[in-house]
This record gives structure tokens, sequence and C-alpha cells, in this order.
């Protein structure tokens, strides 16, 4: 009895072992799998042909990978207008100018096609409420958001809850070459770029729950969007205002100016008492 006894404890504590064991060997390969396809989850990238609009995100690095991708899809006739944003910066400039200034060094592109909106917004959130009232306006019904890979799946979701579906958004991640998704863990800059969009990525889900369909009214610009062309137009107009007052300048300049005759006189009556003075001295 007592060696019967003496073997159940035994038992319990294998088949403890076992199930340990058979735990954590699940949970590692739960851990494998998080760590591996965690990385894509955060990705979307829409099939398409040809679209009539793309819009280009601000954020991308020094090397404009964004807008160089916008101007390859514009070589090959993918698309047919472009929107580039750019966030405020030095006063009154705006990341948009240098970035359609690049742009259009990348081909023979019609300025008519290529547009700017100069913003102020620190977030996907707040770009998505500059530029839908716009493309609601043209009665858009596709545009093509260019972002970094890592916030592809979170910017649809954004811009087309916000849109009600009128215009539908598709994303592409446009040339990124610095996140990684499915080896992020390895890279320093991709695990920053993990955390960060993960985290961005429940808040947004917060932030556009009850959040309302956005329309034409809703219209909030920073500066009124137009393409290169009339920009162009715009700063010419601009300098044409200044012409009067330019040309009032220059006739000032250009006029001569009376001569200083006190000076003048002062200098002769000066000239006049020493000369007096000196006839006086070889008099005595």
């Amino acid at each position: 009895m007592l060696l019967k006894n003496d073997k159940r404890p035994k038992k319990a504590s294998k088949k403890i072992l076992g199930i340990s064991i058979g735990i954590v060997t699940i949970l590692v390969i739960c851990f494998y799998f998080i760590m591996t396809s965690s990385g894509s989850w955060l990705l979307q990238n829409d099939e398409f042909s040809h679209v009539k609009w793309v819009a280009v995100l601000d954020g991308q690095t020094a090397e404009m990978e964004r807008t160089d991708y916008a101007a390859k899809l514009l070589r090959e006739h993918k698309v047919d207008s472009v929107l580039i944003l750019g966030r405020r910066v030095y006063r009154t400039h705006s990341n948009a100018e240098f970035y359609a200034e690049d742009f259009m060094k990348q081909g023979d592109f019609d300025s008519n096609a290529v547009f700017m909106a100069m913003h102020d917004d620190p977030s996907t959130l707040e770009e998505a409420r500059t530029i839908i009232p716009w493309f609601k306006k043209r009665q858009t019904d596709t545009v093509l958001l260019v972002t970094y890979s890592a916030a592809t799946k979170r910017a649809a979701r954004i811009f087309n809850k916000l849109a009600g579906g009128t215009p539908h958004f598709i994303v592409t991640e446009g040339n990124d070459y610095i996140y990684t998704p499915e080896s992020w863990f390895s890279n320093r800059e991709s695990r920053k770029i993990w955390i960060k969009e993960w985290a961005a990525y429940l808040v947004s889900i917060f932030d556009i729950w009850k959040a309302d369909t956005i329309g034409v009214a809703d219209s909030m610009y920073l500066a009124p969007i137009r393409s290169l062309a009339e920009e162009r137009r715009v700063d010419f107009v601009d300098l044409q205002k200044m012409l009067p007052s330019v040309k009032r300048k220059i006739d000032t300049l250009s006029t001569p100016q009376p001569a200083d005759t006190t000076a003048t006189q002062s200098k002769d009556t000066t000239t006049a008492g020493k000369d007096t003075q000196a006839a006086a001295t070889t008099a005595k």
C-alpha cells in the first residue's frame, strides 16, 4: 500500500511538468508568430492599374522617396494628377514647396496637374480633414494615398472612415526602405516604427470611433490648394502689385537732388573772413 501511494505523487508531478512544458511551447510558438507576423499586420498595399489622383502625405525622409514614387506613377501614366501635402515650416513656407520643386525635376510634367496642399496639421487625422472636403468638391471617385508602409492600414482606415466612402481611398507604401515588416525586431529603426505605429493605430481606433463624415462645408485650409501653374500666376500678380511702389522708389533715386547751398555759403564766408584777417595783418 505504501508503494502504491508513493507512485501517485510522482505521476501527478510528471503530468504537471508535461502540461507546463506544453504551455511554454505554445507560448513560444505564439510569441514567434507574433514577432514575425505583427510587422505585416500594419501594412495594406492595394492593387491598382490607374487612378486619377495620388495624394502624397507629408513625413518622407530626405531621400524624397514618396514624391519620387509619385513622379514614377505620373511618368508611367498610372495617375493623372498629383497632390503634394506639406506642413508649415520657416514661418510662411511649407514642406510642400520644397517637395514640389524637387518633384518637377523628375520629369517634364504639366504644372496644371501638380497641386500643393500647404497645411499645419500634426497628424494623419488632421491631414484627412484638410484634403477630404477638397476632393469631395471636385467629385473625385478614387484617391491613391502614398505614405510609409507601416502607416498604410491606419491611413486607409482614417481616410475612408472620415470620407464616408466618397472618395474611396486606396494606399501604397511608396518605396519605403527603412521599415522591414518581416524582421522588424532586428533593426533599431524598424523597432521604433513598429512600437510607434501600433500605438498610433490603437489610438486612431478611438479617435475615429464616433467621428462624423466630413463634407464639403467642413473645409479648413491654412492656404488655398492650388496647382503649381496657379501658384505662379498668383506670384506674378503679386509682383505686378509691387511694380508701382518699386517704380516710385527708382524715380526718387534717379531724380537729381538740389545742391546744399547752405554749406557752400558758410564755407565762402569763412574763407572771406580769413582773407580779411590776413590783409589786416600785412598792413600792420
